[in-house]
């Protein structure tokens, strides 16, 4: 099937974009499914960002689920082979354990995207379980960085990251439990938004009150497709514990519009954890730009015990995830997890957390309130805070003290390891504030450097105000205007 445009005109065009043009009849959603498989076989066999195509779904975008009538009108989208699940195809979460799982039912926010028009048509990379900061088991797949593919995408959105900046197509599912929307967007050069709390759902195996840190979201290469995602994929499922509420318009029409001038501090100081220099001089530069737009910018920090707040997400993530594990055990009635099936730091993390008492979440909870309420009086002062996506550069392939690979005997010193280059955005997770990436900075290594943008709870439009003014002010052309080495467009 010979292509319905040249790889140029291809990148210059968003969902939003697209989606215009198919309900003028310029296009089908057909050819725009070719198009992003032509993509995908393009530069997938240097990044290894998507594990699979749907053939029925880029055939036949309709026929597999997309609504002709949506608000996307069947433009492609590329699920993270993690999280909402898709009826009848694989999701192998990053494992050899899950190979060949095949999940009996849409979760609700896959329905939400299928009604808002998207076609679901394949699956993106991800470390087992969603874990660690890069999808790197040679036995799986490595992703790679399309900017330069010696470096990680960082993770846990690695396909989705990857396969977005080397503009395959413009819009891709991602989750974040403590930044892996963010982070990974951050290192390839995309937006990534992960929402407050009561926005996308997570039913119907979890929900907010039993996921506590995890949420659903996309990255993008255009503010408003970001906000046009949210726009028309939000909302809880029936007996949601969390009220899912609504904004007084549209995100696609507030982005029309500058926000008013904002209180902005700058950070890089959390706690234990501090930025490079090159990093600070990049946050830095960005506040100057940010004052140069009119709004007030100054150095601020919220005031909570950070040592508590990242002990108690440890314990978070330790015991969430060895549940997680141990519920993918049952089925099969396994008692422990196979040695030879599911990663070392993954079993530790099980052998870690599988006998959590109530008591030792109660404190845990007791911390994540305490935490939420300094960043909420924080904002009470402040209308955002700005720090670097990571605190540390974006690491090679093959450093394995990031990997749930790792051979680390302590699963506390592996988080701790984590903790010093990924400072930023767990916290954003415990409190259920929203949290932004933009494409502002780059490396020393070459690679882009997200700068990161949190505000208070229910704060995401404001985010995206804020965004979308950014974009205007620079014509459009995040990182520069440069593209990766490894593009479409190449």
């Amino acid at each position: 099937m010979a292509l319905v445009m040249g790889w140029d005109e291809w990148v210059r065009h968003d969902a939003v974009g697209l989606a215009e043009r198919v309900r003028r009849g310029e296009l089908t959603p057909a050819e725009l499914a070719a198009q992003a498989a032509a993509g995908v076989a393009k530069v997938n066999p240097a990044l290894q960002a998507v594990v699979e195509l749907f053939d029925d779904a880029v055939a036949d975008p309709v026929g597999a689920g997309a609504n002709p009538d949506g608000f996307f009108a069947g433009v492609p989208f590329l699920m993270k082979d993690l999280g909402p699940t898709l009826a009848g195809r694989l999701q192998e979460m990053g494992s050899r354990f899950m190979r060949g799982n095949r999940p009996a039912e849409d979760a609700f926010l896959t329905t939400q995207m299928r009604r808002a028009g998207l076609n679901l048509v394949g699956r993106t990379t991800t470390p087992e379980f969603g874990v660690c900061s890069s999808a790197e088991n040679p036995a799986v797949y490595v992703t790679r960085n399309p900017w330069d593919t010696r470096y990680t995408t960082l993770g846990s959105s690695a396909g989705t990251a990857a396969a977005l900046a080397a503009g395959v197509l413009p819009l891709s599912h991602a989750t974040d439990g403590g930044g892996s929307i963010r982070i990974p967007a951050g290192a390839n050069g995309n937006i990534g938004l992960k929402p407050s709390r009561g926005v996308l759902s997570i039913a119907p195996k979890l929900s907010d009150i039993s996921g506590l840190v995890s949420t659903q979201g996309c990255q993008s290469r255009t503010v408003r497709d970001t906000a046009a995602f949210i726009d028309h994929c939000r909302g809880g499922a029936p007996g949601e514990f969390m009220p899912y509420w609504m904004p007084p318009e549209p995100y696609l029409d507030l982005i029309q519009r500058d926000p008013k001038p904002l209180r902005i501090a700058l950070s890089h100081e959390w706690g234990d954890y501090a930025a490079t220099p090159h990093f600070v001089a990049e946050l830095t530069r960005v506040g100057r730009l940010l004052e140069a737009m009119g709004h007030h910018v100054d150095w601020a920090l919220p005031a909570v015990d950070y040592r508590a707040a990242f002990a108690a997400q440890t314990t978070c993530y330790i015991s969430n995830f060895a549940q997680t594990i141990a519920n993918l055990l049952a089925p099969r009635g396994l008692q422990r997890p196979p040695e030879d099936l599911i990663e070392p730091i993954n079993i530790r993390i099980w052998e870690a957390g599988i006998n959590t008492s109530f008591s030792e979440r109660a404190k845990m909870q007791a911390v994540f309130n305490s935490t939420a309420r300094g960043f909420g009086q924080f904002f009470e002062d402040w209308d955002i805070i700005l720090t670097p996506i990571t605190a540390l550069p974006t690491p090679l392939i093959g450093t394995t003290e990031y990997l749930t690979l790792s051979d680390n005997p302590s699963v506390l010193d592996w988080f701790h390891n984590l903790w010093k280059s990924f400072a930023y955005t767990p916290l954003t997770n415990l409190c259920g504030i929203p949290g932004l990436s933009l494409p502002l900075g780059w490396q020393d290594n070459g690679l882009p450097l997200g700068l990161h943008f949190q505000a208070k709870q229910a704060g995401d439009g404001l985010l995206l105000q804020l965004a979308a003014q950014i974009e205007r002010s620079l014509g459009g052309c995040w990182n520069d205007g440069r593209v990766p080495a490894h593009h479409v467009t190449r």
